[in-house]
């Protein structure tokens, strides 16, 4: 490719056609510039064909690399302003060579490659509370602290302003920023001042840094009497263990059924999904398998197997929910194991190696796809479409060209994600709902990213110190106090926008109040409880139960019929 050079301070590449390249002669310049050439090394070696590159390949190659590298030259010495060689690559150069790929091959920044690994462990060092910046006025505030963190045991409230970190203002501050300074080793202490509606002077707080799990699987609930519910939100190294423990909560051997929530689920890691999907499925059936130009077909069975537990299973699903996500929904629709209920999942059927590379970054490259259990892959189009239509138009990248069968011979399709059994939209906030939610006009919910500040009514509300048991409702005193409220936020409304929205905005408070309170897990329930998609799973369990079974009394005559074991 090229050899390099120093002289006099200054270092140049040599091609082999002689050309001589002068590059920038600062460290960090020199290093990202060599990142990009073995970052193209890789690409085409690597992770291209195993056979030795012809004479005409090796020649593109050199070239490209050439190219680069002389454009890079003339920008460093001749662009207007002086030029950050580190956004130059990190920002530029790797990102746009990888989107060149696909829509899923990513580059990690420091930063970034630092929280991809807290995300995939689990667990990170800090005080345990999710924070959001505010779009009116830039500040930090609370969203809710996890539950036996030291935030929470502190007494940190959802709400809260961040003031400052150990007498760092954090004026002008990102949350990002905010959430470094947060972070550090466990059993070191940080100060934290808190600002709080109804309270005058700053709450400063003393914290001692722990552990802090990320659990991507919540308290389960049983939301009727024999019926569990257990919603995961993504799936890192600890959801097969954080599932298990649920199961076990909900104690298996009285349960009559089983909802499992992945709406919004983003995915994660393969191998947590293949746990998962182990605990639900037969011993020895196929849960999904992938394969790739130089990545081998690997199928993954269930190893262990649901142990007899074959309640029927109702799984919720929407347009975010993705990959891992999409891989257990799969498993469950192929093998009939239950049904998928909701929207059409988001069509991630890519998957990436992760691995690091030099100075603390990353590269999250697609290096196989996974196929469904029936041989569907669930991949959206991407390759004529623009990135924006392929994240948020997605009806128009669907091409549902293949059709697969069921272990009962029902028909599902690939090429476009995950389509429901049973069609469910989510509900969409009417107009009013839309004004509580705007930027600006956040009154009820301290989980909107959005503005969220101190005026929010729950806080507000807190603030008057109502008394707050396990069986508090918003009676007609709280819903009063809430159009005074609005008034003095400003907030038009008519009378009739509050008699026709009464249960969503009482829903909203009891919510809120709860979290506030109890922590997010009882205002998750509170939520759940009344979640009207998830009482319709609950309908639907005894369809999930035929289903299962006419599936496998199928699949055991087949076998039969084959010659084989009828056990099934």
């Amino acid at each position: 490719m090229g050899e390099s050079n120093a002289a006099n301070g200054v270092l140049y590449w040599v091609f082999a056609d002689g050309t001589e390249v002068n590059m920038p002669s600062d460290k960090r310049g020199v290093l990202l510039v060599t990142i990009v050439l073995v970052a193209s090394a890789i690409l085409g070696g690597i992770y291209g064909p195993t056979a030795r590159a012809t004479a005409a390949g090796a020649t593109d190659l050199q070239s490209s690399v050439k190219n680069f590298a002389q454009v890079l030259t003339v920008v460093q010495q001749n662009y207007a302003i002086p030029v950050d060689s580190s956004k130059v690559v990190y920002d530029g150069a790797i990102p746009g060579m990888l989107r060149m790929l696909d829509p899923h091959s990513y580059f990690f920044d420091p930063h970034q490659w630092a929280i991809t690994l807290e995300d995939e462990q689990g667990r990170y060092y800090g005080v345990g509370m999710q924070i959001v910046q505010r779009i009116s006025d830039n500040k930090t505030q609370v969203v809710s602290p996890f539950v036996g963190s030291p935030a929470y045991k502190a007494g940190i409230r959802p709400g809260d302003i961040i003031l400052k970190v150990d007498d760092k203002s954090t004026v002008g501050m990102s949350s990002v920023d905010i959430a470094d300074l947060l972070k550090g080793p466990k059993g070191t202490t940080v100060h934290i001042a808190m600002g709080r509606e109804g309270v005058s002077d700053p709450l400063v707080f003393t914290l001692v840094r722990d552990e802090i799990p990320r659990h991507d699987v919540d308290p389960p609930i049983m939301i009727r009497p024999g019926v569990g519910y257990i919603r995961l939100t993504g799936f890192n190294e600890t959801t097969g263990d954080d599932v298990a423990a649920a199961l076990k909560q909900l104690n298996p051997s009285s349960l009559n059924g089983l909802v499992l929530d992945l709406r919004d689920n983003p995915g994660g890691v393969l191998d947590a999904a293949w746990a998962v999907g182990d605990m639900l499925l037969d011993k020895n059936q196929l849960i999904v398998s992938r394969k790739g130009r130089v990545s081998p077909y690997h199928p993954y069975y269930a190893l262990h197997g649901n142990n007899g537990l074959r309640v029927p299973v109702v799984l919720l699903m929407n347009s975010g929910s993705a990959s891992a996500s999409e891989i257990l929904a799969g498993a469950i629709q192929d093998h009939d194991r239950g049904l998928v209920m909701g929207e059409r999942s988001f069509g991630k059927g890519l998957v990436q190696s992760v691995q690091g590379l030099s100075e603390g970054t990353g590269l999250a490259l697609t290096t196989a796809h996974y196929y469904t259990p029936s041989g569907r892959l669930i991949q959206r189009d991407y390759h004529d479409v623009s990135f924006f239509d392929y994240e948020y138009n997605r009806g128009a990248t669907i091409k549902q060209t293949e059709v697969k069968l069921t272990d009962s011979g029902r028909k599902v399709f690939g090429g476009g994600g995950i389509t429901p059994d049973v069609e469910f939209p989510s509900p969409k906030l009417n107009e009013f709902q839309q004004v509580l939610r705007r930027a600006s006009k956040n009154i009820l919910s301290s989980m909107v990213p959005i503005d969220v500040g101190v005026g929010d009514f729950v806080t507000y509300y807190l603030g008057t110190k109502p008394n707050i048991t396990k069986n508090y409702e918003v009676d007609g005193s709280v819903i009063t106090l809430f159009k005074q409220y609005l008034t003095k936020r400003g907030v038009v409304y008519a009378d009739q926008d509050i008699a026709e929205n009464l249960d969503w905005i009482k829903l909203q408070i009891k919510r809120e109040v709860f979290t506030s309170i109890y922590g997010l897990p009882e205002g998750f329930r509170v939520e759940t409880e009344a979640d009207a998609e998830v009482s319709k799973a609950v309908d639907l369990l005894p369809q999930a139960r035929a289903l299962y079974d006419n599936a496998r009394r199928v699949v055991a005559e087949r076998m039969a019929a084959q010659g084989g074991p009828t056990s099934h």
